[in-house]
């Protein structure tokens, strides 16, 4: 039988499980199996951690922060580097790899090129650029919110965010407007 506290948190993540995951989404450049392990991961944390969360104030920008944390380490881990994804066609003829798992996932209407241009794009860029830009322009974060969602100063956030928008300004023609289509 299920407590007050487990009941809380499954509320908690109907609410806020969508939202964690375009994030995630975007963190990892469109790739759903892996945004997926990042949420999960994340919410487990959460859950251990949950009884000393005030879930009226501090519970959504708490989980917000693991998940940035969980995706800058992820980066670092011996497995993630081993994976290797390709675009090839496999023997049934389905397409596999990072453009399949973007084309797969719950685009929005319109121009689904702009959004796996955008895709390609933030993964050029360096994880703390990409974690800034994403929760500046996708999650519409202010700059002292992101600084300490990312444990760092509000000028290394200014800083990242700049040099994040100058790299894609060189890949994309107007990079806010598609990071606005990609949501």
């Amino acid at each position: 039988m299920p407590n007050d506290r487990d009941e809380e948190f499954s509320r908690y993540v109907s609410a806020h499980r969508g939202r964690m995951l375009r994030v995630a989404r975007l963190l990892t450049t469109g790739d759903a199996h892996w945004a997926e392990d990042l949420v999960q991961t994340a919410l487990t944390k959460l859950y251990l951690k949950w009884s000393a969360v005030d879930q009226r104030t501090g519970a959504a920008r708490y989980a917000d922060r693991i998940l940035v944390n969980v995706f800058l380490d992820e980066k670092r881990r011996f497995w993630r580097h081993r994976e290797t994804l390709s675009d090839d066609v496999t023997e049934s003829g389905r397409l596999t790899g990072p453009v399949a798992t973007a084309q797969s996932g719950s685009a929005p209407e319109g121009r689904p090129e702009e959004r796996l241009v955008m895709l390609d794009a933030l993964a050029q860029l360096p994880k703390r650029q990409r974690a800034v830009v994403v929760l500046r322009f996708f999650s519409d974060l202010d700059v002292a919110t992101v600084a300490d969602l990312m444990g760092c100063s509000q000028g290394t956030v200014k800083s990242q965010t700049a040099r994040g928008l100058d790299k894609l300004r060189d890949l994309v023609a107007d990079p806010l407007d598609t990071l606005e289509t990609a949501r």
